[in-house]
């Protein structure tokens, strides 16, 4: 096929092929002398995977009428997976890359800029419709631009539309109202994004070698700052309270380990003699002690003390969250050998994956002499990502822990590997769905 298009620049001449009609302008000076380009516009605009759309219409058929006879959350999960695969399939390359350039990062600004106006509580005062005037009105924004972040925020599925420049509410708009919603995108923008849109330039930088210099990476190149993460929140209040509300809402309705059919919870207690003065539960790195409240309310009859550690900022608000009596609050800094001794249980939440293997090593070492041989465990509650069909969530979170914490979520393989290097054996990973964070038991090798 001959060249449509051919020219020279100040490196040499440039040759580009194209096939239907699609142009391809070279504006930045080129290494090579010559360069060959070649896009192939029938692929690039025909659905991506042609040969899985029949089974996925069937899958989505299929599970998507048991959902609505049995509305089981196993059904409801396997539909939504089906049906984001479907679209995937379906989508052409072209749609693809759209959606990626424009549409996520234009449909994350719409939101942001409605969650600081106030839109969605506005419009989720009633059932009524709303017009984007109405909306203008409520909130003291300019009409025209409101009526544009509207139209941006209905073609996404956020808000229905009723008619022209008219809108009504949905379950997501009605949660934005919470902070524990809302607070997701000032946080995102305020102590994340940056360092994630930095991570291509920070990978250049060391050659594409996987991060371990929690702070020399995306974080510290996006945000403009020689701080670690925990630090830089540390000097940005209002982003920490957003970063806290985020990470309950996150948390919020996925299954726990302390639930009846995950982990087996009075196997803590079962022939082990252990009494009220006894520590049962030592939550490392606890925050404001979520964990242990959850943990008492669901087993109340459970004997053993509750010890909720972080550091002393930490456990100053955590003593103000009205907890109960029975959760003992203690300063500890994990990166410290372990101040309880003889525990049945120390259990880290999201913890872990905040740090690369080399400060994990210090943290897990730090709580071996603590404990007691054939007695003492130690409880991980993390995402452990499965080798095939990875769920999304998991992975955009290992994407986010690599830029802004030089850190990772692991497959099993590797937790196995960094807990054996600490002295400890896995006894068994208990996971109970896709995409749930797992919990790992470990004792003294």
């Amino acid at each position: 096929m001959p060249p449509i298009a051919t020219g020279t620049d100040a490196s040499g001449p440039i040759t580009v092929h194209i096939k239907d009609s699609v142009q391809i302008s070279v504006e930045e000076p080129v290494q090579e002398p010559i360069q060959e380009a070649f896009v192939d516009g029938d692929v690039a605009i025909s659905p991506n995977v042609p040969d899985q759309i029949p089974a996925l219409l069937r899958r989505v058929a299929l599970h998507g009428e048991a959902y609505l006879t049995e509305k089981d959350e196993e059904e409801r999960t396997t539909v939504l997976d089906a049906a984001r695969a479907l679209v995937y399939a379906l989508e052409t390359p072209r749609e693809a890359m759209i959606r990626h350039t424009w549409c996520q990062s234009s449909l994350y600004a719409a939101l942001e800029t409605a969650v600081d106006l106030g839109v969605f509580p506005a419009l989720s005062k009633d059932d009524s419709p709303k017009t984007a005037a109405e909306l203008a009105a409520a909130t003291g924004a300019d009409p025209t631009m409101l009526a544009r972040i509207l139209k941006h925020l209905n073609a996404n599925g956020v808000i229905t539309e009723t008619g022209p420049d008219e809108y009504r509410r949905t379950g997501f708009t009605i949660s934005m109202c919470s902070p524990r919603y809302s607070d997701a995108y000032p946080c995102m923008t305020g102590c994340i994004t940056a360092g994630v849109l930095s991570l291509p330039a920070a990978l250049k930088k060391t050659n594409y070698a996987n991060p371990h210099n929690s702070t020399s990476c995306g974080f510290q190149l996006g945000f403009q700052t020689p701080l670690h993460f925990f630090d830089f929140l540390k000097e940005n209040p209002v982003h920490a309270v957003q970063f806290n509300n985020h990470m309950t809402a996150y948390h919020q309705g996925r299954p726990s380990w302390m639930d009846i059919g995950f982990y087996p919870v009075l196997s803590l207690v079962a022939d082990t003699g252990i009494n009220e003065r006894d520590a049962l539960l030592v939550d490392m790195g606890g925050s404001m002690g979520h964990d242990l409240s959850e943990f008492r309310r669901k087993w109340p009859q459970v004997p053993g003390r509750l010890v909720l550690q972080d550091l002393p900022d930490v456990v100053q608000q955590a003593r103000g969250m009205g907890l109960d009596a029975r959760i003992e609050v203690m300063v500890h800094d994990f990166f410290e050998v372990q101040v309880v001794r003889g525990a049945r249980a120390y259990y880290m939440h999201s913890v872990l994956h905040d740090w690369p293997d080399s400060d994990c090593l210090r943290i897990l070492r730090n709580i071996v002499p603590a404990m007691k041989r054939g007695y003492s465990k130690i409880l991980i509650n993390e995402n452990v990502i499965p080798s095939t069909n990875a769920y999304w969530e998991t992975t955009s979170l290992d994407i986010i822990m690599m830029a802004d914490f030089a850190s990772t979520e692991r497959t099993e393989t590797q937790w196995r590997a960094l807990i054996e290097a600490a002295g400890l054996r896995v006894v068994k990973v208990w996971t109970v769905r896709r995409g749930v964070e797992s919990l790992i038991e470990c004792e003294l090798a």
